[in-house]
């Protein structure tokens, strides 16, 4: 179980790097966007196996798929939301 929920963070932090790298921060601190990500690939692997009912496993490729899709929406959002406040 442990190693799936490191999974889904670690999986999500790799993201947030990647698009930290992609998309132009405006002067946000690029650590910011990599802890998003980390958050939203742990709350979209949590998601997926309360939706699906799936217990945590070692390795499901379903979840951590979901956790990368909402770790990158959860960057989506964050960098809106950053844009049209700052």
């Amino acid at each position: 179980m442990l190693i799936g929920v490191v999974g889904w963070i670690v999986l999500g932090t790799i993201v947030g790097f990647i698009i930290s790298k992609v998309v132009p921060l405006r002067g946000d601190d690029p650590r910011m966007g990599i802890m998003t990500g980390a958050i939203g690939g742990l709350i979209g692997g949590w998601l997926y196996s309360w939706h699906t009912g799936s217990p945590v496993t070692s390795f499901n490729m379903t979840s951590l798929f979901s956790a990368a899709i909402a770790a990158g929406a959860a960057l989506v959002i964050w960098h809106c939301w950053r844009w049209t406040v700052a």
